[in-house]
């Protein structure tokens, strides 16, 4: 996944809605969480306190920064199933 935004996301005229947002995070995983919340920041940080789009996008940037951490669950959770891994940096996880 690039870390590119559609270039009429970014134009100065477009208006950011809290479709956008969604658009964008919709699909996210694990992996691809923290290029996404780059996104987002990108696309909102112009954006008044105030605006729906702002709010949307802040809660989104949560969301993906806990997928990133804590990896991923879809759906039902089936006996002994594991969520998809996370982005545990080798610290977290004991190794060196």
């Amino acid at each position: 996944m690039s870390g590119t935004e559609r270039p009429d996301r970014l134009a100065s005229n477009h208006v950011v809605t809290a479709e956008d947002i969604r658009e964008l995070v919709g699909a996210a995983t694990p992996h691809f969480a923290l290029q996404l919340r780059d996104r987002v920041r990108r696309l909102i940080d112009p954006l008044p306190p105030d605006d729906v789009a702002r709010r949307e996008g802040e809660q989104a940037i949560e969301e993906l920064e806990r997928i990133a951490r804590d990896g991923q669950v879809s759906g039902p959770v089936q006996e002994n199933e594991l969520p998809l891994p996370s982005l545990r940096l080798e610290t977290e996880t004991g190794r060196r």
